[in-house]
């Protein structure tokens, strides 16, 4: 689903995903109260959310269908990658955030990612993320730091190096592991730690000192 006030925008992300046979684009939002109503109605898996509309904003949108729709991926679209304001999308429950100018690969790209689980946040912009919002990160799962003993010795490493920002193909290069068993280990370490998706556990490994 697309939201964001400008009509062209929205017509240029459209006519970019149309041309993917694997994406469908459900339903459009001009803003944050239509966008929240929709989202509910169509059920979207992923949501391109713009943070700065009239009414109600794309952080409080995309809470508001996050709390309704935990499953759901958004991706916040913004005009500055360190955009103080779009890092509290990611507080809201964003998977990530994208910017409004990137190429349409990337585009299609963050889309898939978000909706296999990826979060879409580079190293510099996550530990910019955190030194802003080191008191008010969202919550992590609950008692998900004291699972932390959960956790085998080698999904220890894949969490410290998720904390530190790399991708499952650099984690696999880094530890000398198969980019399916990354995969792998990375659903077990948010299934044990009861976390919704990777930014959680980067925030996670922030606040136990593992980064």
């Amino acid at each position: 689903m697309l939201v964001d006030d400008q009509d062209l925008l929205r017509m240029g992300l459209a006519m970019v995903l149309q041309n993917e046979e694997d994406i469908t684009v459900a339903g459009e939002a001009a803003d944050g109260f239509t966008a929240v109503e929709r989202a509910l109605e169509l059920r979207p898996d992923v949501i391109l959310m713009d943070v700065r509309m009239p009414g109600l904003d794309g952080i409080e949108a995309t809470r508001r269908i996050i709390a309704e729709m935990p499953d759901a991926r958004v991706i916040v679209l913004t005009t500055f990658d360190l955009d103080e304001y779009a890092f509290g999308g990611l507080n809201a429950g964003a998977s990530g955030f994208l910017l409004k100018d990137a190429p349409a690969a990337e585009l299609v790209a963050a889309i898939r990612a978000v909706y296999s689980g990826e979060a879409i946040v580079s190293p510099r912009i996550t530990r910019r993320m955190l030194d802003l919002y080191s008191g008010k990160l969202p919550e992590t799962g609950g008692q998900a730091s004291g699972k932390l003993d959960l956790l085998t010795d080698r999904e220890r490493e894949v969490l410290i190096a998720i904390g530190r920002g790399l991708s499952n193909p650099e984690i696999a290069s880094e530890l000398f592991l198969s980019e399916s068993t990354v995969k792998t280990h990375v659903g077990r370490i948010l299934q044990k730690l009861e976390l919704r998706d990777r930014v959680q556990a980067v925030i996670l490994a922030f606040r136990e000192g593992l980064v």
